[in-house]
């Protein structure tokens, strides 16, 4: 049972049952302060705890931000950069998330805190002096009251009357007090009910206003994840790829090491002993050098180094060669060794010792000018017996194959990347390129050979060419633009570089590149998508001239190069190029989306929603191990000139200033005919008051601000996708505020431009229109509905 109530008629009684049930109340209010001062004890434990959670997720932010991935080579995919800038992402979303937890620290400390301590001083404390009041006036009056009853009778009636006036003032005065006392007791009782738990409530209210922040910082950064694990997906398919090219041209140069010495401008490099000659009686050292032979000056240069002193680099020596003979064991007791007569000191000579006896015979080959070193590339027709050319008979076999492949196995899983048998491929192959007997073979009608052995032997008939179909002349050029940071001039130059191929070759190419895009037109079905063709195409198509790490780091730009082959075949293979265009070097500075993503660090990371095609796990939840397993799910070129992977939408839909005026802004009209689930918490307490706002305003082009447009929920491919189509379709949108394309599927408009039949695009935050006669992208923030 709970306290009994204090009736104030018994305050005059002031009975022992009276007092013990004041008692109770006292003890009451007692074991309230003891919770309060404990909670208030466990608050400060839990604020500082706090701190040093949000000190230890900031100073790991900073290690996260602070850190930065060096690649090999000279450049780096879309892919790369994008999973080079993921840490900084990372460390910003992290930074923000502990922004909202300092935040809630300062409203716990507000909200919960000091309004219980302020309740224990106050109303507990002044319930404590009232009880001292009323037990000092208890004191008082039953001492007088005891006084009074032990006056003698004889005293003079004057003196007891003017007594018994004292004791009934004392007793009118301790039963006031005793009033009072009840009052406050019975007050404090009812008012901790609300006064300690409305403190409880606002604390949560902060919690619960953290958490939902935290969930929308998550589900903004939700968009970057899924760019991120394709980047992630793109670039683990390209190691793989990569690992095998380097574990096989590893293996040769095991084989035959001196084969594969680089030479290029520098004929031979290596390490040489050089005799050092001293007076009598000392006799000669011997000291090893890095030398460096250059061919067309007859320069050698010449680097001390040991390895057994930790590597340390001494001075370079430079001297010109005049000529060089092979020493014999009978004039010098050492073997591998030559001299080297310079110009620069005429009457030296110079006695040097090679490694091996290979070794000093191209030293000596490099140094007489006799044999120039050969450059050794793959030649898989010598390697496999196979002796094919691109001439009227392969071409006539590439025509038979894809017809065979688009007419019996366009949907089959994997297509290009499952393998034939070795043997009915080489078999299906030398039958193909027979003059006599590739006639009698129709392949779309066979059935005595399977898809799979098909696409291999094509494959097979590709690398087999002596020289590769993108020839390896303009190798470097076609790789220089795959590595400019700009996706136009990516188009551009290869554009321009694939109409000067031979026209056979630019023929052959331009049939494959329509068959590969009809092949990746079907990935819902073959799950091969562009990047996974661009992974099986790239090495085929292209090759360098020799083979090298540097060389073979390069497959990734390879695998760009087709993926915008296949992505702009109508383009490169039906129009004329600009003949004005010259081969770009590469991008030395950030692109103007870089540059953007850049100076976006500093905003809120809830306006950043970098928007990509979504992973095809809304539709069909099982395809993403399908995919994974059989290569990435996304077009790395396809990232960078649609959406630059995790730039270009993120730059115009979220960012975009509001609609003012009596238009409807696209986004509301883009909404109307969903029934959109979102929520936009509204908190009445203080905590949820002090939450700063995730969207800032954004100015418009004439630099006043206006309020940002509520965010809208993302639009993607759904299975009713069709149905918002035919709804929206044949509509009208103006332009409320200017726009620079940044892309060739984006427009450029200014404000008042009126775009007709616009759609919903399957890029979310965009959508499409007509505009002059273009169709491309519109940011639907920038343009309200007509």
């Amino acid at each position: 049972m709970g306290l009994h109530p204090l009736e104030f008629s018994e305050c005059y009684l002031d009975s022992p049952s009276f007092r013990e049930r004041i008692k109770a109340h006292e003890a009451e209010l007692d074991k309230t302060s003891r919770f309060i001062k404990e909670l208030y004890k466990d608050g400060k434990n839990l604020i500082s705890a706090i701190k040093q959670l949000g000190m230890a997720q900031r100073k790991f932010a900073q290690c996260l931000g602070e850190f930065q991935f060096e690649y090999i080579g000279d450049a780096k995919t879309d892919d790369e950069k994008c999973i080079d800038d993921s840490l900084q992402e990372f460390s910003s979303f992290l930074k923000n998330l502990e922004d909202y937890r300092e935040l809630m620290m300062r409203n716990i400390t507000e909200t919960l805190m000091k309004p219980l301590e302020k309740f224990r001083k106050e109303q507990l404390g002044s319930a404590k002096e009232e009880r001292k009041r009323y037990e000092k006036e208890t004191e008082k009056y039953y001492s007088s009251l005891e006084k009074l009853l032990t006056l003698s009778a004889k005293k003079k009636e004057q003196q007891l009357q003017e007594a018994d006036l004292q004791v009934e003032g004392m007793k009118q005065h301790f039963q006031e007090e005793s009033l009072e006392y009840v009052c406050k007791l019975q007050e404090i009782q009812e008012r901790k009910k609300f006064e300690c738990v409305e403190p409880m409530l606002a604390f949560f209210q902060t919690v619960f206003t953290f958490y939902h922040q935290g969930y929308e910082l998550a589900k903004d950064f939700d968009h970057y994840k899924r760019a991120l694990q394709i980047n992630i997906q793109n670039t683990r398919s390209r190691f793989e790829g990569t690992r095998s090219e380097v574990v096989e041209l590893m293996r040769k140069i095991k084989e035959s090491p001196h084969d594969h010495r680089q030479t290029s401008p520098i004929s031979i490099e290596g390490y040489l002993y050089v005799q050092e000659k001293r007076p009598p009686p000392f006799g000669s050292s011997w000291v090893k050098r890095y030398c460096t032979f250059v061919k067309e000056q007859k320069i050698l240069h010449m680097i001390t180094f040991d390895h057994r002193s930790g590597g340390k680099i001494g001075e370079t020596e430079s001297v010109t060669l005049k000529s060089c003979v092979r020493k014999t064991t009978d004039m010098l007791d050492r073997r591998f060794c030559f001299d080297i007569e310079i110009t620069d000191r005429p009457g030296v000579v110079l006695t040097v010792q090679a490694l091996s006896e290979d070794d000093r015979r191209f030293w000596m080959q490099a140094m007489g000018g006799k044999e120039p070193i050969r450059s050794f590339g793959r030649t898989y027709s010598k390697e496999r017996g196979i002796d094919v050319q691109l001439d009227e008979v392969g071409i006539s076999f590439v025509k038979n194959a894809i017809s065979a492949i688009e007419k019996r196995g366009i949907n089959d899983q994997g297509l290009y990347r499952v393998v034939g048998v070795s043997s009915k491929v080489q078999k299906l192959l030398n039958q193909m390129i027979d003059e006599k007997a590739c006639d009698e073979v129709d392949l779309s009608a066979s059935e005595d050979w399977d898809v799979k052995t098909i696409t291999s032997a094509l494959k097979l008939y590709l690398r087999s060419l002596p020289e590769p179909l993108m020839t390896s002349g303009l190798y470097k050029e076609f790789i220089v633009p795959a590595k400019s940071a700009s996706p136009e001039s990516r188009v551009e130059a290869i554009h321009y570089l694939v109409h000067k191929l031979p026209e056979k070759n630019r023929a052959v190419l331009g049939l494959l590149m329509k068959h590969l895009a009809s092949v990746a037109a079907h990935s819902k079905q073959n799950l091969m998508t562009v990047a996974n063709l661009g992974v099986v195409f790239g090495p085929t198509l292209m090759r360098p001239q020799e083979e090298t790490v540097a060389a073979i780091m390069d497959l990734k730009f390879q695998n760009i190069v087709v993926e915008i082959l296949i992505e702009h075949q109508d383009k490169i293979f039906g129009d004329a190029p600009n003949t004005s265009l010259s081969t770009p070097a590469p991008s030395l500075t950030a692109s103007a989306r870089q540059a953007k993503k850049q100076s976006r660090q500093n905003r809120p990371l809830a306006v950043y929603n970098p928007q990509v095609q979504d992973i095809q796990g809304a539709d069909c939840p099982n395809s993403i191990p399908d995919e994974a397993s059989l290569g990435s799910t996304e077009s790395v070129s396809s990232q960078s000139s649609n959406t630059s992977t995790c730039d270009t939408p993120s730059e115009k839909a979220p960012l975009t200033p509001g609609v003012t005026g009596g238009g409807t802004s696209a986004a509301s009209w883009v909404n109307s005919g969903t029934s959109s689930s979102s929520s936009s918490s509204s908190t009445s307490s203080s905590a949820s008051q002090t939450v700063p706002k995730t969207r800032p305003l954004a100015a418009a082009a004439d630099g006043a601000k206006h309020e940002t447009v509520p965010k809208t929920t993302p639009l993607v491919a759904t299975a009713d996708g069709a149905k918002h189509d035919e709804s929206l379709s044949n509509r009208r949108a103006k332009a409320v505020y200017p726009c620079e394309a940044e892309h060739h599927s984006e427009l450029s408009f200014q404000v008042g431009d009126i775009f007709l039949d616009v759609t919903v695009s399957q890029e979310p935050g965009w959508l499409e229109g007509e505009l002059e006669g273009k169709r491309g992208l519109i940011p639907e923030n920038y343009v309200e509905m007509l």
